[in-house]
């Protein structure tokens, strides 16, 4: 079924490579990346998930700045595959602590140990950091958490430059403490998306919360853990949801339209106490996924503004304002504006401060065209696309908590 995985940097190189069945030509790793680096098509600017070149089909996703890729000369599912990608970069990080272009160089003799149990001549056998336990026999070699590749020059508006990940995201299921000791740990986040689109004055035409409630265990003996909700979470909005789980009150602080939990989760209860009971696996997962798209406060307000300054210049302003308590900080914004294609040369002005609720920002970008404009700059220019992190907040105002039987 699969032909070839390998893992490439943003550069290039090889960093993984294995050959499954002899039946894709040599180079082909170097024809996907200059097929993705040089992607020319008048709809799409990055190159699709899945594409053929001479026959020979190209699935990739791109984790932490690498690409995995897989060739295949027949007609495989392509959900299939991407997921399949998904779940060896998975593994992979819960296996090596950090996922990146330094750890995998590092740890390449444990990386293709775990290949060679996931995939066989080209069939997926399993993706379970806890069945593979038994056969990984290689012990990681960490790497310095800090050495985390840059954000890249879209990051404007990050302050300072450590980006220390958080202690669970860092660590082996697999590695011991000094002295040979097991840890008995298990971390749990609230990791949410949020997709907002504003109009030109500044309201808010659509919102979405795309959430999950992330787990990381590192505990022994498969004790069975409570994972305890909002008592006034409330499931679908209007009628019945998929699990009709609804409050008795009939509507709640939290209402989700819909969410689907993991395999080893537990819902007898959950109609009752919202408490969720599993046995955690090993490793990293998705507890729960859930969607909202109730109107809800964004932590950001995003107003942006270009007008022409002259035949083939215009001047963009941006401007940013922190719509959350005072005592909480965002580490990292990293703000993107598409401009017009024949755009030359740009360049800014911004305003420094730390990102603090209240706090407004601006930016100021000066654009030189190498043609005169004669269409709307408005519609050439933006969406303006923003990601940030901020530490101990989530827009939903979903809480859980951790009770171990």
């Amino acid at each position: 079924m699969i032909s070839q995985f390998f893992v490439l940097s943003q550069r290039g190189d090889h960093i993984v490579f294995r050959d499954y069945r002899g039946e894709v030509p040599k180079g082909s790793a170097e024809i996907f990346f200059r097929k993705v680096k040089f992607w020319n098509d008048d709809e799409a600017e990055e190159a699709p998930p899945v594409f053929n070149v001479d026959g020979v089909n190209y699935i990739h996703v791109k984790v932490a700045g690498l690409f995995f890729v897989v060739t295949t000369m027949v007609n495989v599912s392509p959900s299939l595959l991407l997921e399949l990608l998904q779940r060896i970069a998975r593994v992979t990080k819960d296996y090596l602590g950090v996922l990146n272009e330094d750890s995998l160089r590092k740890n390449f003799i444990l990386v293709y140990e775990l290949l060679d149990e996931v995939i066989d001549f080209g069939y997926p056998q399993t993706t379970s950091t806890e069945v593979l336990k038994s056969y990984i026999f290689n012990e990681p070699i960490m790497v310095d958490a800090g050495r985390l590749p840059p954000l890249g020059p879209a990051a404007m508006f990050m302050q300072g430059t450590k980006r220390m990940p958080g202690t669970a995201v860092t660590k082996s299921v697999v590695a011991t403490e000094p002295g040979g000791k097991k840890r008995e740990e298990i971390f749990v986040d609230i990791i949410e998306r949020i997709s907002v689109t504003f109009s030109s004055s500044g309201y808010i035409l659509t919102s979405e919360i795309d959430g999950t409630i992330q787990m990381k265990s590192y505990l022994t003996g498969n004790p069975e853990i409570r994972l305890a909700l909002n008592e006034d979470l409330s499931i679908g909005r209007t009628g019945s949801s998929s699990y009709d789980y609804r409050s008795s009150s009939g509507g709640g602080a939290v209402i989700l339209d819909d969410c689907n939990f993991h395999e080893s989760v537990h819902l007898d209860s959950f109609d009752i106490d919202r408490t969720l009971h599993l046995i955690p696996p090993d490793g990293e997962f998705a507890v729960m996924n859930y969607r909202i798209t109730q109107e809800f406060k964004p932590p950001f307000r995003v107003t942006a503004l270009i007008e022409e300054a002259g035949p083939s210049r215009a001047e963009v302003l941006l401007k940013i304002r922190a719509d959350f308590s005072a005592n909480v900080t965002s580490n990292t914004i990293v703000v993107q504006m598409p401009v017009p294609s024949y755009t030359m040369r740009a360049s800014f002005e911004l305003e420094a401060g730390a990102i603090v609720g209240g706090s407004e920002h601006t930016l100021r970008a000066k654009l030189t065209f190498s043609q005169e404009s004669h269409g709307n700059l408005t519609k050439e220019a933006g969406p303006v696309n923003m990601n940030f992190t901020i530490p101990m907040y989530n827009t939903s105002k979903l809480q859980f908590s951790v009770m171990q039987d």
